[in-house]
């Protein structure tokens, strides 16, 4: 399933949520002008990896910052087209309604406190991988974990893939994050490069965090 758009309006302009992206393809752009051997060492510069971080040691090629600290840059560094193309189609999709309900100051910091939640799940449970973590995933499924709860009954135009049938129908939130989820839990035994437990962490995350950002409503008196 690919998520096209919602039809959920906002009322302010997602600043916050287009810098975020911004951030993020400019990052990739800058990559690509590396070349593959220099991008590689970038990746493993810039990347969280969890040894490092869990046994206070720098693998060569030396980080760009202490390894604790790139649990910040790993969340602008992607793998290819696809990996930042999904990562910035989801944030867009999903991060301008979550930006609107806390504001934008808030939802920057919401945002980057998920994608630490999601990183330090995966070191967690992955404490001895010598593999670099990077991505924006973590931090987007915070934003999806919150859209989940805020926003359950908005509906997500979504492209379906069934065999060789192709469709676009409306899902539920509810549903669509809610089986986005099932998914990382049933793929979290998995390897293949993905940060499963991340964005298990990250999406637990954002729901716990999004009540403690929310704006508080004014109340209305009743006469």
């Amino acid at each position: 399933m690919i998520p096209l758009k919602d039809d959920n309006p906002t009322r302010t302009f997602p600043f916050v949520t287009i810098f975020i992206i911004a951030v993020n393809i400019a990052v990739y752009i800058y990559q690509l002008t590396l070349g593959t051997k220099a991008e590689g060492f970038f990746v493993l510069r810039a990347g969280a990896i969890p040894y490092e971080i869990t046994h206070f040691v720098d693998i060569y090629p030396w980080a760009l910052i202490p390894p604790p600290l790139t649990l910040f840059s790993a969340m602008f560094v992607h793998g290819g087209l696809l990996h930042v193309g999904g990562n910035m189609l989801y944030l867009w999709i999903f991060g301008d309604n979550i930006e609107d309900r806390l504001g934008h100051f808030r939802f920057f910091i919401f945002y980057v406190l998920a994608g630490l939640i999601a990183g330090l799940t995966h070191i967690i449970m992955l404490p001895d991988s010598t593999l670099p973590m990077i991505g924006a995933s973590g931090a987007i499924a915070g934003v999806l974990g919150a859209y989940f709860l805020l926003y359950p009954r908005a509906h997500v135009l979504t492209l379906v893939f069934f065999f060789f049938f192709v469709t676009v129908v409306r899902i539920p939130a509810v549903i669509f994050l809610g089986l986005w989820f099932i998914l990382q839990l049933l793929s979290s035994g998995m390897s293949g490069g993905i940060a499963w437990y991340a964005h298990i962490g990250g999406f637990i995350g954002g729901m716990a965090l999004v009540k403690l950002f929310e704006k508080r409503r004014p109340k209305t008196r009743h006469q």
